[in-house]
């Protein structure tokens, strides 16, 4: 046995002494060498594997021979330092490489062992082929780290395989030229002629052979056999077919086929035996050694832990071996039998066996056949999956010979599989279908669907799952994922296909429900979802919204139907939060038009086209300017300037609103910068924010940054918002925001005040300095007293909180003088100016 220099043996196994084997290595070459060791147990390893008839070699992955014995190194012809960290191409025979490449691949990635036939080139050019098998030493998470080669000598049955061909050739020629023996003999046996060939082969004149006197040039073991069977054929008019050995002209002895068929008259007595002799030595010699190759292919497949059933025809001999045994939990002495088998193998497999049966006695052509059978354990009745592979093996004149069959226990690898197959079905968190395999039963039922009998989808996306998962804790969320999944499948009953397509997004698919009953049931399971989860002392409501698309009325195929199911989810949210939304053509305009609009922001980002104009601000008394509003315009190529109702979905995305709102307030302090060092005093200038900026941390440093870098005092600067931040989700984190802001110096204005549902409660809750009057009032507060009852409240609500009031949208004279006998400081309006680009603020301030 030969070992490598002590070293470490590959990156992820530690170095091992020299001349010891890892734990991990002993375990991996005792399963592969299983049967070997049990015969001699006792035998150090060592001595044990220099022995073995089969060669071993055990490398990692980066080729480096951790183990290897003579018998491997005898048959490739290198030494195990030559072998050390050789590519195993360099030493297989050219032809073989890509097939070895191929097979090693689609095996590795899975950890499975394989069995290939090739040719390994020796460093003196010379060829031999081997039985390979090869096998994969895993880490514990499957990942093959090392592979044990097994490999047996057959170049002997391969040459006489190919040998055995070229007699059947040769042999077939020599048919058609009439080479073999040709004889006749009388009514009871005797032989009356023979051809020529008689004399040229077996050095015996033809005189010498008539009657019986034939027999004397037989092998003395054979006479007994060939007299018998001779006999019998005469007594009873049967032919005869013999193989006997002939003493040849040099002395030596060669196997002959004896043929023989009777010529009867017309009462059927024999008048005539007509035969042929048939030199089949160099058959009789391949079969030898094919046999002698069989055995070595038996203790290769001992070392594989393979079983073996072997059935010899002729006989009727069955033998199985005792890895075979083990692998049924049969004892050692059980009697082979096909029934003995049959009761173990699972009923619903039987047939399979029994086809196989079937085919090998009726001749099938395929010589080679194989199946997978499920097998109930004698001892413990565990199931255990068996590969079953066979091989047909046929006499010269085409009968069934012999049956060969291996068999491997392939229990773990179907698990793995099933579990791989189960996982790629299936969503890990919730055990439901996953989008790949709720896409594919969707368009399964497409392909089924009937006129009349609807298809449904429904998607449903969990509210404030990003809010627990933030407060509570991911395990919080992921419980309510998991009870949310459970719920999902129950509300909806029986005949539904429930899937998780990613994140908080679940999708139902519903058949032969009527559209009138579509909503109701949606509506009913949206209720039923909503009972309070509890994990860790927490409780919560689950609230869902879903949309809704039928087929074919919404899509003609799954893409199509998910699309609408999705607008219809979009809309949903975005209006109509924890109800049903169906999917209406309508809806699709409204989703085109907002990418429309975020392709349109993206270019005006992409290109720095936002620029700010500037309203004026005025004090309603004296109507001098006392502050602007900057607002957001951008230019247009052909329609020229254009206002922020152009890009406002903009506004509802993150990343596209901080980008809009960095590049005003950029703009903004440097036209303060500009005004200041002009000696202008521009009061206070109002910039805009989007609710969804309040989702960034770094808020506040984005706002106050450029003014700090361009040394703008923040008493310049004041900040709108409007009533939805006050309402979102995270308003302590909104009011430390805007507490941090006023710290600096930054004034902040509630903007649209009264238009949505922000109570008196909230201007107490968060620090706002300035109420701004919607315009929606002012405009009708001279013709409508609910209008003016507003206006009057809130003037007289800002005087008492000590905030600043300013109405927006004043338009006329009228107007103006209502506002400030009511006691509204501030005003804003076409009256006193539309919005103007920055260059022309000076003017107005002048």
């Amino acid at each position: 046995m030969q070992y490598l220099p002590n070293r470490k043996a590959s990156r992820d196994v530690p170095a091992e002494p020299d001349e010891a084997l890892s734990d991990r290595h002993r375990e991996a070459l005792a399963a592969a060498l299983t049967p070997l060791v049990e015969q001699i147990a006792h035998d150090d390893l060592k001595a044990v594997l220099s022995r073995a008839r089969v060669g071993i070699m055990h490398r990692d992955l980066d080729r480096r021979v951790l183990i290897v014995n003579e018998a491997y190194c005898k048959l490739v012809g290198r030494s195990a330092q030559q072998l050390d960290g050789l590519e195993f191409a360099a030493f297989t025979h050219p032809d073989d490489v890509a097939q070895s490449c191929r097979i090693f691949a689609e095996n590795f990635d899975r950890g499975t062992p394989f069995e290939i036939e090739k040719r390994y080139i020796r460093p003196d050019g010379t060829a031999v082929w081997c039985s390979v098998h090869v096998s994969f030493v895993a880490d514990a998470a499957g990942k093959p780290q090392s592979t044990i080669v097994v490999a047996s000598d057959i170049t002997a049955r391969r040459n006489a395989e190919e040998e055995l061909r070229e007699n059947e050739e040769h042999y077939r020629h020599t048919v058609e030229l009439n080479p073999q023996i040709s004889w006749t003999a009388g009514a009871d046996g005797a032989v009356l002629d023979v051809s020529s060939r008689w004399h040229r082969i077996t050095g015996i004149a033809k005189t010498d052979a008539m009657g019986e006197r034939w027999i004397a040039a037989l092998h003395p073991d054979d006479v007994p056999r060939t007299r018998t069977q001779w006999a019998a054929s005469v007594a009873n008019a049967r032919p005869l077919d013999i193989e006997y050995r002939l003493r040849t002209s040099s002395g030596a002895y060669r196997w002959f086929r004896g043929r023989a068929a009777a010529r009867v008259d017309a009462a059927g007595a024999v008048v005539k035996w007509y035969g042929t002799l048939e030199d089949v030595h160099d058959r009789r010699l391949a079969q030898d050694e094919l046999r002698h190759s069989e055995e070595r292919f038996r203790l290769a497949a001992q070392a594989a832990n393979l079983g073996i059933w072997d059935y010899d025809v002729a006989s009727g001999r069955r033998e199985w071996s005792s890895e075979f045994r083990a692998m049924l939990g049969l004892p050692p002495e059980t009697e082979p039998s096909v029934a003995t088998a049959m009761t173990l193998v699972v009923p619903e497999d039987r047939h399979l066996l029994d086809a196989l049966v079937d085919a090998a006695w009726a001749g099938d052509n395929d010589a080679r056949s194989e199946i997978i059978v499920r097998v109930r354990r004698a001892d413990d009745n565990a199931m255990r999956w068996m590969r079953t592979a066979g091989w047909r093996m046929q006499t010269a004149s085409g009968q069934l010979a012999r049956i060969v069959v291996t068999i491997r226990d392939v229990t773990d690898e179907r698990t793995a599989e099933e579990r791989i197959r189960w996982a790629a079905n299936h969503d890990a968190l919730t055990g439901i279908a996953n989008r790949f395999r709720f896409t594919e039963r969707l368009e399964q039922a497409i392909a089924r669907s009937k006129p009349g009998r609807e298809v449904a989808l429904v998607l449903l996306d969990i509210d404030r799952l990003k809010e627990i998962n933030d407060t509570i804790g991911h395990d919080a969320g992921d419980a309510l994922l998991r009870a949310f999944a459970a719920r999902l499948d129950a509300a909806f009953g029986s005949g539904t296909v429930v899937g998780r397509l990613g994140g908080d997004e679940f999708a139902v698919l519903l058949t032969g429900v009527a559209e009138p009953d579509l909503t109701g049931l949606t509506e009913a399971a949206l209720e039923a979802l909503r009972h309070p989860v509890e994990y860790d002392g927490h409780a919560w409501d689950i609230q869902a919204t879903a949309g809704v698309s039928i087929y074919p009325r919404d899509g003609a195929c799954a893409d199509e139907l998910l699309k609408s199911a999705d607008i219809a989810l979009y809309v949903g949210k975005s209006n109509r939060r924890g109800e049903v939304s169906v999917f209406e053509p309508a809806m699709r305009a409204g989703i085109q038009r907002r990418t429309s609009m975020l392709h349109v922001a993206r270019m005006v980002v992409k290109e720095a086209r936002a620029v700010p104009f500037y309203q004026p601000k005025v004090a309603l008394d004296t109507r001098r300017i006392t502050g602007f509003e900057a607002l957001m315009r951008w230019h247009h190529d052909t329609l020229g300037v254009q206002g922020p109702d152009t890009v406002s979905a903009a506004f509802e995305d993150l990343r596209l609103a901080a980008a809009l709102s960095d590049r005003m307030i950029d703009r903004v302090a440097h036209d303060l910068r500009g005004w200041i060092d002009r000696g202008l005093c521009p009061g206070h200038v109002a910039i805009n924010l989007a609710p969804a900026e309040f989702r960034d941390d770094k808020l506040v440093d984005r706002v106050i940054g450029p003014f700090n870098r361009l040394g703008v005092p923040l008493e310049y600067v004041e900040l709108e918002i409007t009533e939805t931040v006050l309402l979102g989700r995270d308003t302590d984190k909104v009011a430390t925001t805007l507490a941090a802001l006023r710290d600096h110096g930054v004034k902040i204005a509630l903007d649209d005040f009264g238009t949505g549902f922000a109570s008196l409660s909230h201007l107490k809750l968060f620090p706002v300095d300035v109420i701004k009057i919607d315009k929606s009032f002012v405009a009708n507060m001279c013709q409508q007293r609910d209008d003016a009852a507003i206006v009057e409240a809130v003037v007289g609500l800002a005087h008492r909180l000590k905030m600043e009031v300013v109405a927006e949208g004043i338009e006329r004279e009228s107007e103006a003088r209502y506002l400030s006998e009511l006691g509204c400081t501030y005003g804003q309006g076409y009256l006193f100016g539309r919005a103007v680009p920055a260059a022309a603020v000076p003017a107005l301030l002048g």
